[in-house]
């Protein structure tokens, strides 16, 4: 057996109000973000629940989206029984302790910072949120100053939105549909254009699994744990699926655009 590990970006929080089954937060919490993730191989299915909505925006599993107007919201975990699917929300775009968290299913709505948004898809590697008003559309659909990521917090433009051009640039900087992407298991960093980095966080030959984290404007936005192949995740936007992990890399095999 091979195995290795790298440390990954704990997650810290912001706001969230919403509708749906809540717990509190409060008392002696972990610094670090807890393992709330698991792999889609290990759950019932469906792989999805409910409809993608095209003005909707993607919160990764394991990570945090950073909202227009402020505050944030992550996909912290995941659960189904064979028929549908639910997932767990925490709010803010990082992990912190004494933060609320929210079970939501398909349809459900909920405000973050005083915006509002209805939970329109939910799948085993992310959680579509579509805005409410036009004025949060906009806000997401708002064209960056410039396409070219100027590193650190600023890439913040790049990295949450729903811009048709940013997203096109982002899935520009991929293998095309159904060439693979390689990450190496060496403890590098792998950058894309639009401010995106991907980095294989461990791997485990006897198990057949491994982490993907990805982090964007220095927001941790997925940690997919113990993926094996054949599970789906996503980047920026852009579906892959696991096709081969080996004791030197993870590798994906693109799926969609």
């Amino acid at each position: 057996m091979s195995r290795y590990r790298i440390a990954v970006p704990a997650l810290a929080l912001l706001t969230l109000a919403g509708c749906g089954s809540s717990s509190g937060g409060g008392g002696e919490e972990p610094t670090n973000a807890p393992a709330t993730t698991r792999a889609a191989s290990e759950d019932k299915g469906p792989v999805c629940a409910g409809e993608e909505s095209p003005e909707g925006l993607h919160v990764l599993r394991g990570g945090g989206f950073r909202l227009p107007g402020g505050g944030g919201v992550q996909y912290t975990g995941a659960a189904a029984d064979g028929t549908t699917r639910t997932a767990t929300l925490r709010d803010g775009e990082r992990y912190g302790s004494g933060q609320q968290e929210w079970t939501v299913g398909p349809g459900t709505g909920v405000t973050v910072s005083g915006h509002a948004y209805t939970v329109r898809q939910i799948c085993s590697y992310r959680v579509v949120l579509e805005p409410k008003t036009a004025e949060d559309r906009a806000a997401l659909t708002a064209a960056p100053e410039s396409m070219k990521p100027p590193g650190g917090p600023a890439d913040a433009p790049l990295c949450f939105t729903t811009n048709e051009a940013v997203l096109a640039a982002a899935a520009a900087g991929f293998p095309a549909a159904g060439e693979q992407l390689s990450l190496v298991g060496n403890g590098g960093v792998q950058r894309f254009p639009t401010g995106l980095s991907l980095t294989v966080s461990y791997l485990d030959t006897k198990t057949g699994t491994a982490g993907i984290a990805a982090n964007c404007a220095t927001i941790p936005v997925a940690a997919y744990k113990d993926v094996r192949v054949g599970d789906p995740v996503e980047f920026a936007g852009v579906g892959f699926e696991v096709s081969e992990i080996t004791e030197q890399a993870v590798r994906l095999a693109r799926t969609g655009d």
